[in-house]
């Protein structure tokens, strides 16, 4: 399989997008006017406590303020490995109001809400995360050869000593890395921590005490190496920029990035922009013939399977299995491609034989397995429904690049015309039984207007007749669908 990374810059926007066999699996956006804060280390200041929650309101200076829980809190049973006994779940005994903290950011604001923080600190590098507050050596969990885990946390252990303040987690791409490389990316995190600590202590409350990666140079360190055979960069400063960075922190990659030249835009040419507007609609096609149907709403997101135009060879039981096997690999890319988080209902078409639903569930594992974010399948519920979680860290696809429908409101319809004249006919009587006036003058949308002079002309007259007085119609072009005015003259 051949995977490849393009990369695409503007002057205000940078997207990233992660092809296999030349086929679009997740995209990352990055925009001036919303970078992403995730991994960003703020001075906070503690603006309200609320111990119903047992959480905090957190001022980062950001529009909103951050959430802060007890459970994100370091404690001293955190920091010396001594156990949950020690541990309190009393929001007041660790923070007060008024008080600074320094915290992290775990999730970006998500639509109303704002971020979430953490004051477990991590600090990510190219093989290691260091936790300054945590302790002991954690292996990647993709890491599956037990020999090399072995291998890596005998190499950490030898060179953390037994005084040495923090833990690490080595991470994926530290599978097959030398000594030395792990050496020197911890002494790096050290500095980099006493470095940061001193940055703290002398910032004031509400500010920036650390900015993580931008986009380029992220994926750069958290994707490159794992199994990326080539990254296309049609942008000259950032292409030298992301060569520097291999070349400094992951040499063995640096050939791997290249300048993109050519006249046609690097996202047309490998079909990426159509992706992005399909991967924007609800329907989802399939090859076979069915679809998928995705709605995305703020509690959870469904996908509902459909056979549409497959009608199969063999019998019903076959072509539904068929369907729900194709479509559980859809799902997954989807997710990725959209970045769906937070809780998914899955409705598979439903199957009759035990072992056709066993391995329609084993499919979507194994398709989900690909996925960076962590996500966590259930069994089939007795509703015949497929539960799962995907972590949730940035706004989806659809929330980056979209807003809610001016028209609909985000509810997705809007009022038929037909609806619409009878609103009409009930304002205007309502309108007659309150005031005096030689005629009424109705402004709608063009569709509306159409359906009062064609199928609904008689009540109309009937209406004129029942109020007395005539009633002209006037079309306003820039209404919309449900939007009416009934005025007095």
């Amino acid at each position: 399989m051949t995977t490849e990374m393009i990369v695409n810059v503007s002057p205000r926007e940078t997207r990233a997008a992660l092809l296999e066999n030349g086929v679009l699996q997740e995209l990352f956006v990055e925009r001036a006017s919303r970078m992403g804060l995730t991994g960003n280390l703020y001075k906070g200041r503690v603006s309200r406590v609320l111990p119903g929650m047992q959480a905090a309101f957190i001022d980062i200076g950001l529009e909103r303020t951050a959430f802060l829980h007890v459970s994100d809190i370091v404690q001293p049973a955190d920091a010396e490995g001594s156990g949950e006994e020690t541990r309190t779940e009393n929001i007041r005994e660790l923070v007060n109001e008024g008080g600074d903290i320094l915290v992290q950011v775990l999730k970006d604001p998500l639509g109303t809400k704002g971020a979430r923080l953490t004051t477990f600190i991590t600090i990510p590098s190219r093989y290691l995360v260091y936790m300054p507050f945590g302790h002991g050596v954690g292996i990647s969990a993709r890491i599956e050869t037990e020999e090399e885990r072995l291998r890596l946390r005998e190499l950490m252990q030898s060179f953390v000593t037994s005084d040495a303040a923090g833990g690490y987690i080595v991470r994926t791409a530290a599978e097959g890395a030398a000594a030395e490389a792990l050496r020197a990316d911890m002494l790096f995190l050290r500095k980099l921590w006493e470095v940061l600590s001193a940055k703290a202590a002398g910032t004031r409350a509400g500010m920036l005490v650390h900015e993580d990666l931008p986009l380029p140079l992220r994926l750069m360190r958290d994707l490159v190496g794992e199994g990326v055979d080539r990254v296309l960069v049609d942008h000259e400063r950032t292409c030298e920029r992301m060569q520097e960075f291999a070349t400094t922190f992951m040499p063995a990659h640096g050939a791997r990035v290249e300048r993109y030249t050519g006249n046609r835009p690097l996202f047309d040419l490998h079909g990426v922009e159509e992706e992005v507007q399909r991967s924007l609609e609800r329907k989802v096609p399939l090859k076979s013939g069915g679809y998928l149907i995705i709605d995305q709403t703020e509690a959870l997101t469904t996908i509902d399977v459909n056979t549409g135009a497959y009608v199969g060879h063999r019998n019903l039981e076959e072509t539904i299995y068929r369907t729900n096997l194709e479509a559980a690999v859809a799902i997954a890319r989807q997710l990725r491609l959209r970045n769906l988080g937070g809780i998914i209902i899955i409705d598979f078409i439903d199957m009759e034989e035990e072992e056709h639903r066993k391995q329609v569930l084993q499919a979507l594992e194994k398709a989900l397995a690909k996925d960076h974010a962590k996500t966590h399948v259930s069994a089939v519920s007795p509703l015949g429904l497929v539960e799962m979680t995907r972590k949730r860290t940035r706004e989806s696809l659809a929330h980056q690049l979209c807003t809610q429908c001016p028209a609909c409101e985000g509810r997705g319809f809007v009022k038929t015309p037909e609806t619409v004249c009878y609103e009409i006919f009930r304002e205007v009587l309502r309108q007659a039984g309150q005031f005096d006036f030689q005629q009424l003058m109705v402004l709608a949308h063009s569709d509306v207007i159409e359906r009062l002079l064609d199928e609904e002309s008689a009540a109309l007259g009937e209406l004129e007749v029942l109020v007395g007085k005539p009633i002209r119609l006037q079309t306003e072009a820039l209404y919309l669908h449900d939007q009416y005015d009934v005025v007095l003259m």
